[in-house]
């Protein structure tokens, strides 16, 4: 099998004393206590160095945990009118849209539920960007620094050839006009570090523009809520940054927002050899975990044992890629055993979809403080059926 990248969940924490059985299979479970433990972080950050956070739709939308992400980011960001739409009804406070490509019959209705709007190439903002002027909209741009962080190419924007922001070196005074701000986003599941080493190489290139700027948004793939990342330098980062040109900075992040908030509970449905031992499960990396084949990465089994037996799991969809990974249990498995994969609240949720009839897998909201459990949606025929025609 292709070597996977390395997944950065934690420790199941809370989720060890949860009983896997008391939500149908499969089901995603989300804990609203680790939710606001990481939204806490994320409000500490942006008051101590005077960013302005924002949740990324993108990543994590669940929007029945919309009042507690709003009750301490102070907006979110939208990847276009859906998501715009989203972030206005549910979440409230500012709404920032970036897409690589506007349509003019949804422009006008983005323009009414955004604050700023993100132009991914000079040809959509020449062609939109008055109106969105006009609109009283702060229009901003997205740009390529021409740096590269990224460990997987296709995760990385700085790519050669990429289709995302305008490369940093064809910024001049008239690609600028009418722009109040500058976005970019190149990192993935990163640190501080590869942030502070991406301005250092675009900040000489950007400095002549800078005094004309009202904002700059740093975008997302900040692992700003996990414990090893250095919030210290970022919170100095970015009082410096403001400090040395006068802007307001946008942070936006995604997974940072739910990382190891939520399980991904499945079931064991048969066992078999072949060449290795083989166990096919409810959840399918196809439908459920589509990230485990794209990126390709190996989600961690929570309580994994060291040693004992190893079976390759695999979904239920017909593709015959629909491979999990290679999986120990320290005993033999047994047909309805339940398991569950950990840190899948983002990205996993929001990209769902039921290729072969593969049934969505229900969703549920958890306190661990409280042991309270509510299963806010389960999926159906009709969710499958009423999607096509």
């Amino acid at each position: 099998m292709t070597q996977p990248m390395q997944t950065q969940a934690g420790d199941a924490g809370a989720f060890r004393q949860f009983d896997l059985g008391r939500v149908p299979s499969p089901c995603f479970v989300v804990d609203e206590v680790a939710l606001e433990a990481n939204l806490k972080v994320l409000a500490d950050v942006g008051a101590a160095s005077g960013a302005r956070m924002l949740s990324a739709l993108k990543a994590f939308s669940m929007f029945a945990l919309a009042p507690l992400v709003r009750s301490y980011l102070l907006g979110t960001c939208a990847s276009g009118l859906h998501e715009a739409r989203l972030g206005r009804e549910e979440y409230g406070g500012e709404v920032t849209t970036f897409s690589t490509g506007y349509k003019e019959s949804e422009i006008d209705e983005i323009l009414s539920l955004s604050d700023h709007l993100i132009f991914n190439s000079l040809g959509q903002k020449d062609r939109f960007g008055a109106r969105a002027q006009a609109a009283g909209v702060s229009v901003g741009l997205r740009i390529n620094p021409q740096h590269s962080e990224g460990e997987v190419e296709k995760y990385d924007p700085c790519q050669p050839c990429s289709r995302l922001g305008v490369p940093v070196s064809h910024l001049n005074s008239a690609a600028l006009d009418g722009v109040a701000g500058l976005h970019m986003h190149t990192l993935c599941e990163q640190g501080f570090a590869p942030l502070r080493r991406t301005w250092e190489a675009v900040e000489p290139l950007l400095a002549p523009h800078m005094a004309r700027l009202q904002w700059i948004n740093l975008g997302g793939g900040h692992h700003i809520t996990r414990d090893d990342y250095d919030r210290a330098g970022l919170i100095e980062f970015i009082k410096q940054l403001r400090a040395r040109h006068g802007v307001e900075v946008y942070l936006e992040p995604g997974e940072a927002v739910a990382l190891d908030a939520g399980i991904l509970v499945g079931e064991i449905l048969d066992t078999f050899e072949n060449t290795m031992p083989v166990a096919i499960t409810d959840i399918s990396a196809t439908c459920h975990m589509p990230d485990v084949i794209e990126a390709p990465y190996r989600p961690a089994l929570m309580d994994e044992a060291e040693a004992g037996h190893t079976y390759r799991l695999g979904g239920p969809s017909c593709l015959a890629g629909d491979i999990i990974g290679d999986y120990t249990w320290a005993a033999p498995l047994e047909i309805g055993q339940r398991f569950a994969f950990l840190d899948q609240a983002h990205y996993s949720m929001v990209k769902t979809n039921t290729f072969n009839g593969v049934p969505l897998p229900a969703i549920a909201i958890w306190n661990s403080r409280t042991d309270d459990l509510r299963i806010q949606r389960a999926f159906g025929y009709q969710d499958f059926k009423e999607r096509l025609s």
